[in-house]
């Protein structure tokens, strides 16, 4: 059973320093409880706690460290400390930290390396952000199909500590064409003199090294897969992907959606507000903020054209917010379930035209239910026609709200843009425009007013 620590507690043991109750308390926590413990610790004790690691066990609680505490180790450790460490950690962790630092810092960690490890995390850096080839780890396991089950579990003794996972074994031709894969159990429990062939399933999916991450992780789910190959364009077996990976790739996707839903900017997603500089912030948001501001001030230009209706029925400006705010909500409703049905797979562009019409429907409903909820209210400040205005108002207002919600993320898309952000700020301000337009139109007709 798994001891558990109170933070208070833990950061009493490292201020103490006594060695030997401290020691006794990192070898009850398993590596994850470890790294989430440092949370609690100032910044000055994250590398002194790696330096208390044992060295086979130091690289694993570093690989469960955000990159921002990862970075600031890598200030405090010397340069021996430094190689010793990024040595024994895996190839992908160690290039996905290298990226993330300053050029010139960058260049220094990668000159404390040895040429293998050089080499390999050139390589790995080479491949496009957020690519199949970059997520991938080089560590692998794989035999050839004419030797024998024995032969196939001696190489595998000798090799099980480059690969993350041993319980699919890949098969490959001498060139290291991917050919297929084979479970461990069958390696284990078949005859020794059996060839790995006759055990071979050759049906495997795999990713190209250029694919898309996201697009790699979807294959995972898909096919309940424990590990993915990854091939590059001759098909020759470069790396694989891990369940954990995936784990990885869906946290970083879901909070880059998140941020650009919020219109966030863009860029290197913000993974600790508490660690992350006021200028990134302020970058971040900055450049969303401006652009809605020339979108609003059309807004202020819609409601002016309208100006001498405002004038003559007064009652209308009363429920002009409720109007266009429900406008934005329906709109952002849509783009939300929109932006989640891409990211899944569930919807396709050619799904385009279908779930048009089915949102067509869905907001006429919608838009009908609400005109009659502000109908009365309408009724009761204005009179019969201003209840009648606001409520044709309100329908058209959903509707228009609701489409747009739906076909922007579908354009972005086929515009090869994120459609993360088309939702909410940015459908919400293009939607209040045209709410205030749709409103007062429809107040003027219905009222007989001049503009």
């Amino acid at each position: 059973m798994t001891e558990t620590i109170s933070p208070d507690t833990f950061r009493a043991h490292m201020e103490n320093q006594d060695p030997e109750a401290l020691k006794e308390v990192l070898e009850a926590l398993q590596d994850q409880d470890l790294a989430a413990l440092t949370e609690h610790l100032e910044p000055e004790a994250w590398g002194e706690l790696i330096r208390l690691l044992p060295g086979d066990r130091a690289p694993d609680v570093f690989s469960y460290l955000t990159q921002e505490q990862q970075q600031r180790i890598l200030r405090d450790l010397t340069d021996q400390e430094k190689s010793h460490l990024l040595k024994r950690s895996s190839y992908d962790d160690t290039a996905a930290l290298i990226d993330s630092l300053p050029e010139d810092h960058a260049r220094e960690v990668m000159n404390l390396l040895p040429d293998r490890h050089q080499w390999v995390i050139k390589s790995l850096l080479a491949y496009p952000e957020e690519s199949a080839g970059r997520r991938m780890t080089p560590g692998f396991l794989a035999v050839r199909p004419h030797w024998t089950l024995e032969q196939a579990l001696d190489h595998l003794r000798r090799e099980f500590e480059q690969s993350e996972t041993v319980n699919v074994v890949f098969v490959t031709d001498e060139e290291g064409r991917l050919l297929g894969a084979v479970k461990l159990k069958e390696l284990l429990v078949g005859s020794p003199r059996r060839r790995v062939d006759t055990l071979l399933r050759e049906d495997v999916v795999r990713a190209q090294t250029r694919m898309d991450q996201e697009k790699a992780a979807s294959l995972i789910r898909h096919y309940d897969l424990e590990v993915l190959p990854v091939v590059d364009e001759r098909d020759i077996l470069v790396g694989i992907i891990t369940v954990d990976d995936v784990m990885d790739v869906a946290t970083e996707e879901t909070t880059e959606d998140f941020l650009r839903m919020g219109s966030v900017g863009v860029g290197p997603t913000v993974t600790s507000l508490r660690d992350v500089a006021l200028g990134v912030l302020y970058r971040k948001r900055v450049g969303w903020l401006v652009i809605l501001i020339f979108v609003n001030l059309a807004s202020g230009a819609a409601i002016s054209i309208f100006e001498q209706a405002i004038e003559t029925v007064v009652a209308l400006v009363f429920f002009l917010p409720l109007v266009i705010a429900t406008g934005g909500n329906a709109g952002t409703q849509a783009s939300t379930l929109m932006v989640r049905s891409l990211a899944t797979g569930d919807v396709q562009l050619k799904d385009g035209l279908k779930l048009w019409g089915k949102e067509l429907f869905v907001s006429i409903a919608l838009g009908v239910t609400l005109g009659l909820a502000v109908w009365g209210a309408g009724v009761w400040l204005g009179g019969p026609e201003v209840g009648m205005a606001v409520a044709i108002a309100m329908v058209l207002v959903v509707i228009v709200g609701s489409m747009l919600g739906l076909m922007l993320p579908l354009l972005l898309t086929r515009l090869n843009m994120d459609p993360a952000t088309a939702s909410a700020p940015l459908v919400t301000s293009i939607a209040d425009v045209g709410g205030i337009l749709v409103y007062f139109s429809v107040a003027t007709l219905v009222l007989q007013l001049s503009v």
